[in-house]
């Protein structure tokens, strides 16, 4: 999921709507609580953000800082999210023969929820603007390092200024590229459990066939509760723990959404590039997304082919592969949203009418703006002769073969141990790697490990290629560039290769053999190739394009000083608001804004994983046996979409109504505005979420876990 920025026509005037924008919810009251009223909210700013008393923000929470949300939907901290932000969780726990993955879970009572390690919950308690306090330290002389430590030491400032950091913690971003700061302060919580989780086969229907697109038939929901100490403050997992007693949470609409009702989103929306240059998208069709989604493609044929040998391996991978899945569909439908929706000549439409502004002004405003493009052109340029390296880098090596990344978070720590002689450090590390292999395939990641070097060394330029590539070339027997040879040689003889091999070495450590490990040395001559070689270039584009970009939002602001701006999203708490819509993607074909559990029924597929439907859901169907949750004419939705503007962070954010009760829970985007977030698609752009009444009737009369719905707020109905 996606968004965030002002799409700039320069023949009309520059004008927020309703449906697009991600905003600071500290800034609804002056910038857009006038607007959202006017499309019927029927509260007001103070009930949506207010630091003095509660209000709708205080039941929104960011999942291991914004990696998704979630809403707190019960006096007992009870948690709302999306399937696939706990599938890793739900794998975790999952076994052969307690396979949650693909017969859900259920806790009965709060003695059997699951605790999970390292999962957070993190509730804002205020922002703060500091623009003027960060500028008092940085000028325009600065340079982009100076800049930088410079904001870092007023960051380290504040958070030494709060006074109880067992509690909360702070964390400083900048905004429209570094033309304003803003600090956030936030209460996180450290003890989450995994409380219910519908089988796959509802939480994830449809699939990878059916990802991005709608119509949607997903009951993509899972939930968590938080716990506190017995003072309702954060605290590390105990048994002594109990419930979280949230400042507030959200009640739930039992009405459901009509055609235009107004609705609003309220999470933590991740990142997203509104103000990308035309440079960025031809760079983006020509050679990054491309790139991705070559490398993707292999990856997943490799781990489709071990998964579908046998189930345990399919829990090992199934959220690995649904991890990388998500984002390669992506890169193919943001090329397909960039060029039929002609994204670049857009972008260079906007940069015409800046460069026109820019030159119409006195000198002060031609001297301080006359370089930002052709400047932000150049770095571009200079990252065309590196790009290839540096995304096979990232995503053939680090997020390839874990075996890799796996030796290289290993070896220093290994190395420490070893050196000073600290067995205790050693056990640990030798516990920590359990989890790890835990969820590892030997064959899948040699053929991985084969497979990423081969097209590493076939796709990155050869002037570019790390030494490695020479032992690769010059192997014994006759086996040169023989990838499958060379990976099988290294998994045969690298302490990573297996869970046996890793303890009996920790056993008896030696630095020759960690040094030697073939497994490291692949990555450390990768790496260190583009240490050494590139990152110097990435260093310069970075710091040419932060400046200028910084440049190119300001002079954007500046030319439409009577609009209204939102920064890109940067995973902090920000409100979109909008209506339920249907849309009409091509001529001919119309989309209804919703879908019900009929549709699950006619896509019932027994010989297709991503479309089995449960026996039990299809009898309550057959039935009709859906309780209170159906609509006056005895359907039961499942899926909405309306015009709210996201991205990926968003995933089970709140979808709230005018009276900001919970009637939905997002957690996807549409496939026609896969470009979204570069460019908000007016008329096209829907946010795809579960109905609450769905997620209710599952709760319900799928799981007979009626308990947690009795701790629930129903709201009075409107009609």
């Amino acid at each position: 999921m996606r968004i965030l920025f002002l799409v700039f026509i320069f023949s009309t005037s520059v004008s927020s709507r309703a449906d697009e924008g991600m905003w600071l919810p500290n800034l609804i009251s002056t910038m857009n609580i006038d607007d959202m009223q006017s499309k019927g909210l029927s509260l007001s700013a103070d009930d949506i953000y207010n630091v003095n008393k509660s209000s709708l923000k205080d039941a929104v929470v960011a999942l291991s800082w914004g990696s998704c949300t979630g809403e707190i939907i019960s006096k007992e901290g009870l948690l709302l999210t999306n399937h696939h932000c706990a599938d890793d969780l739900i794998q975790f726990h999952s076994t052969t023969e307690k396979d949650y993955l693909k017969n859900g879970f259920w806790a009965m009572n709060k003695s059997e929820e699951l605790a999970n390690e390292n999962l957070t919950a993190s509730i804002l308690v205020r922002i703060e603007n500091v623009t003027e306090r960060v500028f008092s330290k940085i000028n325009d002389s600065n340079t982009e390092d100076d800049r930088r430590k410079k904001i870092r030491a007023v960051a380290n400032e504040i958070s030494n200024e709060i006074s109880d950091t067992s509690r909360y913690t702070s964390r400083l971003r900048s905004f429209y590229g570094g033309n304003e700061f803003y600090l956030f302060i936030y209460e996180t919580f450290l003890d989450v459990r995994l409380v219910g989780a519908p089988p796959s086969s509802i939480g994830k229907f449809g699939g990878d066939t059916d990802n991005w697109m709608w119509p949607r038939h997903t009951g993509d929901f899972t939930l968590l509760r938080i716990y506190a100490d017995t003072n309702n403050k954060p605290a590390k997992y105990s048994k002594e723990n109990v419930p979280y007693k949230p400042k507030y949470h959200f009640k739930i609409q039992l009405d459901g959404v009509e055609n235009n009702d107004f609705t609003m989103v309220y999470g933590f929306p991740g990142s997203t590039d509104r103000y990308l240059t035309s440079f960025g998208v031809s760079q983006a069709l020509k050679l990054k997304n491309k790139t991705i989604i070559d490398i993707r493609s292999k990856k997943l044929e490799i781990m489709k082919e071990g998964m579908d040998k046998n189930r345990e391996t399919y829990l090992k991978y199934a959220t690995k592969y649904s991890s990388v899945s998500n984002y390669w569909k992506y890169y193919i439908g943001q090329n397909r949203g960039l060029r039929k929706l002609k994204v670049l000549e857009k972008k260079k439409n906007q940069e015409k009418g800046l460069k026109k502004w820019i030159h119409s002004g006195g000198d002060i405003k031609v001297e301080k703006y006359k370089n930002v493009l052709p400047s932000i052109e150049n770095a571009y340029k200079k990252n065309e002769a590196i790009l290839i390296s540096r995304t096979y880098l990232n995503e053939a090596i680090f997020r390839g073969p874990e075996i890799l990344y796996f030796s290289y978070s290993m070896q220093r720590e290994i190395k420490k141990a070893i050196e000073s002689r600290n067995t205790g450090l050693l056990e640990e590390l030798d516990k920590r790697a359990v989890n790890y292999y835990k969820n590892y395939d030997e064959s899948i990641d040699e053929k991985m490990l084969s497979a990423m070097l081969e097209m590493y060394y076939y796709n990155v330029p050869e002037y570019q290629h790390p030494s490695i590539f020479k032992k690769i070339k010059n192997q014994p027997f006759s086996r040169s560039l023989d990838f499958d040879y060379f990976a099988s040689q290294v998994f045969k003889k690298s302490i990573y290769s297996s869970q046996n091999k890793f303890s009996k070495f920790i056993k008896t450590p030696s630095l020759y053999k960690l040094s030697s490990d073939p497994a490291y040395q692949i990555i450390e001559s990768i790496y260190s190739y583009y240490t050494n070689n590139i990152s110097q270039t990435r260093k310069e584009v970075r710091d040419e394009l932060s400046k200028n970009n910084r440049l190119f939002i300001s002079a954007l602001k500046e030319m439409n000083s009577s609009s209204q701006f939102y920064s890109n999203a940067n995973s902090t708490l920000r409100l979109s608001y909008g209506n339920v819509k249907d849309y009409v993607p091509s001529d001919a074909v119309h989309y209804d804004y919703y879908t019900t559990v009929k549709g699950i029924i006619e896509k019932e597929d027994s010989t297709n994983e991503e479309f089995v439907v449960p026996k039990k859901l299809i009898d309550l169907y057959n039935d009709k046996n859906f309780g209170g949750y159906a609509d006056s004419d005895g359907s039961l939705r499942v899926n909405f979409i309306d015009n709210n503007d996201i991205t990926g962070g968003n995933s089970g954010s709140p979808v709230l109504n005018a009276y900001g009760e919970l009637v939905g829970t997002a957690f996807d985007g549409n496939w026609e505005a896969m470009s979204g977030d570069i460019v908000y698609e007016q008329g096209l752009q829907r946010c795809i979420s579960v109905d609450i009444r769905y997620i209710l009737f599952i709760i319900d009369k799928y799981a007979d876990a009626g308990y947690l719905i009795d701790e629930m707020t129903i709201a009075e109905s409107r009609k």
